[in-house]
């Protein structure tokens, strides 16, 4: 496998890519495979301990020999081989996963990092550093260049022996770049590339490569991370109205769909063998909030108005001695996730405010997460003017366990969602989910049965649809303890497992042609 991230390793997950790196290799060796996990150093990743050095060797990448270095990990992963190739290339502006580059040219540093990230892949096949695979598992458009090698490079024609499986965890992340004239272009990093412009061109841009698109069509196999959400791709988008589909990629996928080359497998999650319904303590919660705020705080030169809002709030939490109806909310704050809390309500108000004011004094919102600024401060000004919102922004594992266990209802207005673990911990906790109907929500949460879902035809519908079905959701928390009861255990009895994931993926990914 190859993938930018792996939760298995310190300081190596950013999203979700991270997750499924971690679990899905163990499930799979569960099941008879041989796993091979393959990363990009960032740097930090060469420092850590039990590393075994398997072999140097040199890639010609962007006119220039690059001096590579390929690593094992001697650690026990349950089976799983991690190896990681370090380079100077890999660290381009410091030790991060990824890196952010101004509007006007974006995914630069990181499509030129992951780029010399596949070819260094390619290169230690061809050398036998690391051993032929019967397949190769690309996640995302990040190693999606070994693609290209694969199809167009003389160099690697090898490659085309071995299977090819290409997972899309958000198809919203192309990774588009110029063919030529720049730095950080197709034709500067693999310049005698004999490629096929017009199977690889970006739809919207044909003088640009984009690799996800590349991917769709040049893999063997093509899958998903929820069934739902390959069914959505293969619609158009339309994005000012809150519908996210194919993304100008959508008639690729229908063909590969018609094809049979399209699956959709739902992610996994990881339960133990017992599972603790027991609600945390109040003071507990607040105590723990209280921390994560001034280690927030205090990696910070200023102290932001989200800390010291956020910090009051606890403190109230902790000293009120009312009960009232928790809602949760643990994720990234972006325009993916939070879109609907900014939209506009018949009434003019707009939705998170509404939410807000339909708990009222009887209600607290309780949200953890960090991410667009623009959103942040629009949560913060709502967090100022409403004492029923308590607005961590931040992350933290410990307080986002806490928060899964201890809140009554857990929210997730996502525009679009490829798969989502935040409501399968949520649900695994013991608490009930609110979700829009769309992706893997739709495929993890049964309307009236183990949660509450809604939906509309555009972002509008969606928002007056949230507001109607929290209303009735608070409704039976309040009035039909029975009912209430039955969801809230039905939820916490939902099995999402790795090793029905994998078994998928041998069956209808993985299977090798005679």
């Amino acid at each position: 496998m190859l993938a930018a991230e792996n939760d298995m390793l310190p300081g190596a997950k950013v999203g979700g890519v991270g997750d499924v790196i971690r679990d899905l290799p163990g499930a799979l060796v569960s099941e008879g495979c041989d796993v091979g996990v393959v990363l990009p150093s960032y740097g930090f990743l060469a420092r850590l301990p039990d590393l075994t050095p398997i072999g140097s060797f040199t890639v010609l990448f962007a006119g220039a020999p690059h001096s590579m270095e390929l690593f094992k990990l001697d650690a026990n992963f349950g089976g799983v081989t991690n190896y990681i190739i370090h380079g100077e290339g890999f660290v381009p502006h410091g030790e991060t996963v990824y890196c952010n580059d101004p509007d006007w040219r974006p995914f630069a540093t990181d499509a030129s990092k992951f780029a010399l990230y596949c070819q260094a892949v390619a290169v230690a096949l061809k050398e036998g550093l690391i051993p032929l695979p019967d397949v190769l598992h690309l996640h995302d458009w990040h190693s999606a260049f070994l693609l290209l090698l694969r199809e167009y490079s003389l160099s690697f024609q090898f490659l085309k022996k071995i299977h090819t499986v290409f997972t899309i965890h958000n198809l919203a992340m192309q990774g588009v770049r110029p063919f030529k004239g720049d730095d950080s272009a197709l034709e500067t990093w693999f310049p005698d590339l004999a490629y096929n412009g017009v199977v690889i061109s970006d739809p919207e841009n044909p003088h640009c490569v984009n690799p996800m698109r590349a991917a769709i069509l040049l893999a063997d196999k093509i899958n998903t991370v929820s069934p739902t959400y390959a069914e959505e791709i293969q619609q158009p988008s339309d994005n000012s109205a809150g519908v996210y589909g194919g993304e100008k990629l959508e008639n690729d996928l229908r063909c590969r769909a018609e094809g049979g080359d399209l699956s959709g497998i739902l992610n996994g999650c990881q339960y133990g063998k017992k599972s603790s319904l027991k609600r945390p303590a109040r003071s507990h919660v607040a105590d723990t909030a209280r921390e994560s705020i001034f280690s927030w705080a205090g990696a910070e030169r200023e102290l932001r108005s989200a800390h010291w809002i956020a910090e009051q709030r606890a403190n109230e939490l902790k000293k009120s001695r009312k009960s009232r109806f928790v809602l949760s909310s643990v994720g990234r704050i972006t325009e993916q996730k939070a879109r609907l809390f900014q939209s506009t309500l018949d009434d003019g108000r707009l939705v998170l405010e509404g939410i807000l004011q339909l708990l009222g004094d009887d209600g607290i919102f309780i949200l953890l997460g960090s991410g667009d600024t623009l959103l942040e401060n629009f949560i913060t000004r709502l967090a100022g003017k409403y004492d029923n919102l308590l607005f961590l922004n931040g992350y933290s594992d410990a307080l986002s366990t806490l928060i899964y266990s201890y809140g009554d209802l857990f929210i997730m207005p996502s525009s679009f969602e490829p798969c989502g673990i935040s409501q399968m911990l949520a649900m695994r906790a013991g608490q009930p989910c609110l979700v829009n109907a769309v992706g893997g929500l739709k495929d993890t949460v049964q309307d009236d049965d183990t949660g509450f879902t809604f939906s509309g035809a555009n972002i509008h519908e969606q928002a007056e649809a949230l507001m109607v079905r929290l209303t009735q959701a608070l409704k039976m928390f309040q009035s039909n303890t029975d009912a209430w009861g039955g969801i809230r255990h039905r939820a916490s009895q939902q099995r999402f497992t790795w090793k029905s994931s994998a078994r998928a993926y041998l069956d209808q990914l993985y299977r090798l042609t005679p």
